[in-house]
């Protein structure tokens, strides 16, 4: 029996769900699907500079793992920056911070809240 998907905890659902080329034909367009905790850890580690480490702490799980979703979100970037395709972010087994938690360092989670037109659940 396999173990249980821990819910990842995310302070903030991104402002917009797709980007990708503006000066193109957008029939038979490519694009890449990241989940919203892969864009987490974008946000975590790269903008606002946390460590892998800080990074698992603020999401709830272990260091390998959000070292994994950091390394495929990377490759999903990069991707899409290569080869001119779309980048769509939506689903993943996500939960969304309270702001109420001590170990939020994100400055008010409920502030930042957006609702978007993500789907839930996994993808």
């Amino acid at each position: 029996m396999p173990r249980p998907v821990k819910r990842r905890k995310v302070c903030r659902l991104p402002q917009s769900a797709c980007f990708g080329p503006l000066l193109s034909d957008k029939t038979g367009h490519q694009s890449v699907s990241m989940s919203v905790d892969e864009y987490e850890t974008i946000r975590l580690i790269d903008h606002q500079g946390f460590t892998q480490e800080e990074c698992a702490k603020q999401m709830n799980v272990a260091r390998t793992t959000a070292q994994s979703m950091y390394a495929r979100a990377r490759k999903k970037l990069a991707d899409c920056l290569v080869n001119g395709k779309a980048l769509r972010i939506k689903g993943g087994n996500v939960e969304l911070c309270s702001g109420l938690e001590k170990t939020c360092r994100c400055g008010g989670c409920k502030r930042h809240r957006t609702s978007g037109n993500l789907q839930q659940g996994t993808d």
